[in-house]
């Protein structure tokens, strides 16, 4: 992957952030990877081969719809991290399994298969409605208080 790849990759995410108020999730993507870094090195290392060999060359040539394509990014994480399904959390609350390329305003979740597991966060509305600030609290966060910010 070339620097220039990546600088052109960058501005067009970037210019899809902006035009959409969609929240950047590069910050809870870098942490999975810091986390299948220790749980598992052949992960990571298969999450990296796709971001360097897919991700970025896809956005920065115009093949990929950069907001869907860094989502899928965050897919492949959660499925990395752990066996699971993704799903989509309208405003309402109401929750679905998640669709490529899903819409802006869903909070967007991958749940582990095991039960006792947290849910992993995928993507993140540009202003959270309360029930998927409440959502995000109870099962990305833990907590079982209502209230606060989802992020």
């Amino acid at each position: 992957m070339t620097t220039d790849l990546r600088t052109k990759a960058d501005a067009r995410f970037a210019a899809a952030l902006a035009a959409t108020g969609a929240r950047d999730p590069r910050d809870y993507y870098r942490a999975r990877l810091r986390e299948l870094r220790r749980s598992n090195p052949q992960g990571y290392d298969d999450a990296v081969a796709y971001y360097q060999g897919t991700l970025v060359p896809s956005i920065a040539e115009r093949e990929a719809e950069p907001l869907a394509a860094w989502r899928e990014f965050g897919l492949l994480l959660a499925r990395l991290t752990a066996p699971g399904r993704a799903v989509a959390v309208d405003p309402s609350g109401r929750s679905r399994p998640f669709e490529p390329p899903g819409e802006t305003a869903d909070l967007v979740l991958h749940l582990p298969d095991a039960t006792n597991a947290r849910a992993l966060l995928v993507g993140l509305p540009p202003k959270p409605s309360a029930a998927q600030t409440a959502t995000h609290n109870w099962l990305v966060l833990g907590r079982r208080a209502l209230g606060g910010s989802a992020g």
